[in-house]
């Protein structure tokens, strides 16, 4: 599966982005999905993860409460909301799809066990 960030940009804090993940090759259903981020300097890590199903999502506490993850699987598509952004959210954010045997309804929040990464969007968020 191939993968494809979009969305990112510059905003003020306590803006509002969406990013966008496009998958091609492969139906999306067949992953947990994933969001992770890069800062400068900083090791890459994890933002959200939703299931196979779209039921069963996971934040870093960082996040929470002003991200929100979704993906439409028959449109190979998945995407999170993010509010009320801070500076801290500046970083190259990434998508990612894990290939492990889950049921539906399971994830992971570990950069290792996913496999397939698109090219990072940047977000920056000034103060």
């Amino acid at each position: 599966v191939q993968l494809q960030a979009s969305g990112g940009g510059l905003v003020q804090a306590g803006g509002s982005l969406t990013l966008f993940c496009a998958a091609s090759g492969r139906s999306i259903y067949a992953y947990a999905m994933g969001w992770f981020r890069q800062a400068p300097g900083k090791e890459r890590e994890f933002v959200a993860a939703i299931s196979r199903s779209g039921g069963d999502t996971d934040y870093a506490e960082s996040v929470k409460g002003r991200f929100t993850i979704a993906r439409v699987n028959d449109k190979n598509t998945m995407s999170p909301q993010m509010n009320n952004l801070k500076p801290d959210d500046t970083a190259v954010y990434y998508c990612a799809a894990d290939s492990s045997y889950y049921s539906a309804f399971e994830y992971s929040t570990q950069v290792r066990d996913y496999d397939y990464w698109g090219r990072g969007t940047q977000v920056t968020v000034s103060s």
